[in-house]
C-alpha cells in the first residue's frame, strides 16, 4: 500500500516538473527569439529629413509664402514624422540642375521651372506654347496640374510630383508703345526658350538673357523690352527701366514643378503619403495656384500708380492676328509628339479644352 502511494506520489511530481520545464522553456523563448516573433518595428514610421532645393532668394513669396508654410504644413500632418529643410538661392542645387539633382538624391525634393532644361519634358511643353490664353495664374495653374493628371506623362514618372503652377499669362513691357505688329517689328526684346520663338514669329528681335541682366540692359537700351509676367516690374524694377505694358495673354505662361526623389517617397508608410498628398491639394488650391496673380497685381498697381506705366490693350482683331502668326509653334509641337509616338493634337486639344473650362471660373 506505501509501496503504491509513492509511486502515484514521484508520478505527480514528475508531472509538475515538466509543466513547470514547460513553462520556463516558454518564457526563454518569449524573452529571447521571442523578439523577433513580436510585431515587428516598421523602419519606415521612423523620422526623415528631407532637404529640399530651389533657386528662389529667401524673400521670394515663393519661399515665404508657399514653402515654409507648406514644409510647416506637412510636419504636423505627419506628427512630426517628415520634417522639410528647404534651401533657397541655388545653395543646394542650380535651377537647370535641380530636377536631376531629386532623382540622383543630392537634394531629397526640389522646386523650379521645367523649361530650365528644355528637351527633356517634351510633352510639358504644351502648357507653354503661345497661341493659348490665360486669363490668371489660377487658370493656368489648374489647368497644367490638372492636365498632368490625366495625360500622366512618362517623362516626370521618376519623381514624385508634389504639385506644379505657373505664372500665368507674361506680356510686353517695352521703352516704346506696341499697339500692333508693325511696332514690333525689329524690336530688340529679352526672351527665352518658346518665348523667344514666338517673339520671332511675330517678326521682333529676341535677345536671350537670364531676367537678371534685363534691368541694366534695359537702362542701356541694349533691349528695348522684355516679355514676362507682371511681377518682374516690381519685383525685379523693370518699371524704372520701360515705358508702356502691352498685355499679351496668349504669349507667356512659365510651369514650376515641386517634386520628390521617388526612393524617399516609397519610404515614407502609406499613412504619411496620404497625409502628404492631402496637405498638397490644400496649398495648391489655397496658396501655389494664385501666387503669381498676387504678385502681379501688387506689381501692376505699383507700375501704374507709382510709375506711370501706360498699359495697352490690343483690339481683338490684332490678338488674333498675332495668335495666327505663333500657330506654327503649335504645329511644330504636334509633329514632334508623332515623332516621340504620342498623340500631340489630342494632347494640345486637351489642354485648349481646359484653358476655356478653367478660364471662365477663374476670371
Amino acid at each position: 500500500m506505501k509501496k503504491g502511494l509513492w509511486k502515484s506520489l514521484k508520478q505527480k511530481s514528475l508531472g509538475r516538473g515538466l509543466l513547470l520545464g514547460a513553462m520556463v522553456l516558454n518564457l526563454l523563448f518569449v524573452s529571447g527569439c521571442g523578439q523577433s516573433a513580436s510585431a515587428p518595428t516598421d523602419t519606415k514610421s521612423q523620422s526623415v529629413e528631407l532637404k529640399l532645393a530651389h533657386f528662389f532668394p529667401a524673400t521670394h513669396p515663393a519661399e515665404k509664402e508657399l514653402i515654409q508654410p507648406w514644409a510647416k504644413a506637412i510636419e504636423s500632418a505627419t506628427e512630426g514624422r517628415v520634417k522639410i529643410t528647404s534651401y533657397p538661392g541655388q545653395t543646394l542645387s542650380q535651377a537647370d540642375a535641380t530636377y536631376d539633382g531629386v532623382i540622383n538624391g543630392i537634394s531629397d525634393m526640389g522646386l523650379s521651372c521645367f523649361s530650365y532644361t528644355r528637351g527633356n519634358f517634351p510633352v510639358l511643353e504644351v502648357f507653354e506654347l503661345p497661341g493659348i490664353k490665360y486669363v490668371n495664374s489660377k487658370a493656368a495653374s489648374k489647368v497644367a496640374w490638372e492636365g498632368i493628371k490625366q495625360i500622366n506623362p512618362k517623362e516626370v514618372q521618376d519623381t514624385k510630383l508634389m504639385m506644379v503652377f505657373t505664372t500665368g499669362p507674361g506680356d510686353l513691357y517695352t521703352k516704346e508703345p506696341v499697339r500692333g505688329l508693325k511696332d514690333l517689328k525689329g524690336l530688340e526684346i529679352r526672351a527665352t526658350g518658346l518665348s523667344a520663338k514666338s517673339l520671332a514669329a511675330l517678326g521682333a528681335s529676341p535677345v536671350a538673357m537670364a531676367q537678371s541682366e534685363a534691368y541694366e540692359s534695359l537702362s542701356k537700351g541694349v533691349v528695348k523690352g522684355n516679355l514676362g509676367p507682371i511681377e518682374v516690374l516690381q519685383g525685379w524694377k523693370q518699371a524704372e527701366v520701360t515705358k508702356y505694358l502691352t498685355l499679351t495673354p496668349f504669349l507667356y505662361n512659365n510651369l514650376f514643378y515641386i517634386t520628390m526623389n521617388l526612393d524617399k517617397w516609397n519610404s515614407l508608410t502609406p499613412e504619411d503619403q496620404k497625409a502628404i498628398e492631402a496637405v498638397n491639394e490644400k496649398f495648391f488650391n489655397e496658396v501655389a495656384m494664385g501666387l503669381w496673380d498676387k504678385q502681379n497685381e501688387a506689381a501692376l498697381k505699383y507700375a501704374v500708380d507709382e510709375k506711370g506705366m501706360e498699359v495697352i490693350n490690343l483690339p481683338q482683331e490684332e490678338q488674333e492676328q498675332w495668335m495666327s502668326l505663333v500657330k506654327p509653334i503649335q504645329d511644330e509641337f504636334i509633329a514632334q509628339m508623332k515623332q516621340k509616338g504620342q498623340n500631340g493634337q489630342e494632347i494640345l486639344d486637351k489642354v485648349k479644352s481646359l484653358a476655356d473650362q478653367y478660364n471662365k471660373e477663374f476670371q
